[in-house]
């Protein structure tokens, strides 16, 4: 199933986008998607993966949203025969700017009607197939809400009547800043997944990646998509790295540098320069990527350019995420003593309640520090927030690390020795 589910987290966002875009019904479009991959769960296993199955998963989608469309209607019958007639009919649509179906979903979903978390919200499950535990960790916010919210943006739609339709060429740059946002949450998910089996999930990276390209290739003008898809590259380039053979979670410090991709981080940096004078938080981020990705060693990094960028990065979206992460880097910058004073002053940011971030890093810099009882207690706590099985199993072994130095320390302290019983 592991492998099935890999293949229609690649499929989602395209078949919803046709769907949508053939059917004009969001609900219907997700429902009819959703069926044909229950259907396939039956049927591939047994007859065989086909050898384009986006394909058949469209090919079955629309033959379940005509079923449910015949089924619903109360038209009467010479209308419902037109009805079925005209969204049946395949048509060759009109030139656009806008090629890929799910970039024209994003800017449809970025309808000026819908406030701007709710276009996140919807955009995230139609689009990426990010389910509602997923977005809520994303959006840090609680998943009663998350839910609420993308019920209420479809019925919005449907209710005022809003078109699924690609909208006109000069609104896209009004809308360009919730596709960013988009990509970028799904890029995140993809490369710090924060639930299931594996650390990275390569689709959704994948994803991202050529998202970033095409809206690149749509807007060139745009130095915010560059300063976007410059952050993503740079990050991207370490993938492979982040993990080991096992799959477990290397740190950035410890990972194989001549590993990174070169292809990528030249990219990367050509999509920065492109980028310069971007006024969204996405180029100080992608200036912290390349300091990392150009970084020859850990002990190279110019911490002092990380906590500038970081301070730009609040400075526009008062991110607590950032908040948390600028401390680690003062801590690096300056002393661990300092970064734990930082920690504090953002400690208490309820929109990181449920979130392990605070814990974790205040673990990782107690644990630099040498205080390792008392990061031992921190790692319990992020343990106890974490999502994915790779991220608790990294907090386990950092656990199990401070609580081994720690007993060495109180036993050293009070003249015992380990041959002690």
């Amino acid at each position: 199933m592991s492998a099935l589910d890999g293949v229609f987290r690649r499929h989602w966002g395209p078949a919803v986008a046709t769907l949508a875009r053939w059917s004009g019904d969001l609900s219907i479009a997700e429902d009819a998607v959703q069926e044909a991959c229950a259907e396939a769960v039956d049927v591939w296993p047994r007859d065989g993966m086909p050898d384009n199955p986006g394909a058949w998963l469209v090919r079955v989608a629309r033959n379940r949203a005509l079923d449910r469309i015949r089924r619903e209607s109360l038209r009467p019958g010479k209308e419902l025969a037109a009805v079925l007639d005209d969204i049946g009919t395949e048509r060759t649509p009109p030139p656009h700017p806008v090629r890929d179906d799910e970039l024209r979903m994003m800017f449809t979903c970025a309808h000026p009607a819908l406030d701007r978390v709710s276009q996140l919200a919807l955009t995230l499950r139609l689009i990426s197939g990010l389910s509602v535990p997923e977005i809520a960790r994303a959006l840090l916010q609680t998943e009663a809400a998350v839910a609420q919210r993308i019920t209420r943006a479809k019925n919005k739609i449907r209710q005022a009547n809003i078109p699924l339709r690609v909208p006109p060429p000069h609104t896209l740059p009004e809308r360009t800043e919730h596709v960013l946002s988009c990509i970028y949450s799904v890029f995140t998910e993809g490369y710090w997944s924060t639930a299931g089996p594996s650390a990275i999930r390569d689709e959704l990276c994948d994803e991202a990646v050529r998202l970033s390209a095409e809206l690149c290739a749509l807007l060139p003008d745009s130095r915010d998509a560059q300063a976007l898809a410059a952050l993503i590259l740079l990050h991207d380039s370490r993938r492979d790295s982040r993990v080991d053979r096992d799959g477990a979670l290397v740190p950035l410090d410890e990972q194989d540098r001549r590993a990174w991709s070169r292809g990528k981080i030249t990219r990367g940096l050509q999509h920065l320069r492109n980028a310069t004078g971007a006024a969204g938080p996405y180029l100080p981020q992608a200036v912290i990527a390349a300091v990392h990705a150009t970084s020859p060693d850990w002990q190279s990094t110019d911490w002092g350019t990380i906590c500038t960028a970081y301070d730009r990065v609040i400075d526009l979206t008062d991110s607590p995420v950032a908040r948390a992460n600028r401390a680690l880097a003062i801590g690096f910058r300056d002393d661990f003593a300092a970064g734990l004073a930082a920690l504090d002053a953002v400690a208490d940011d309820p929109r990181l309640a449920r979130s392990s971030t605070v814990a974790s890093i205040r673990a990782d810099l107690l644990r630099r520090a040498g205080r390792f009882a008392e990061a031992a207690q921190c790692y319990e706590q992020a343990l106890a927030a974490s999502g994915s099985a790779p991220a608790q199993a990294f907090l386990r072994r950092r656990l199990d690390l401070c609580r081994r130095i720690g007993a060495t320390t109180a036993d050293a302290a009070s003249g015992r020795t380990t041959a002690e019983p």
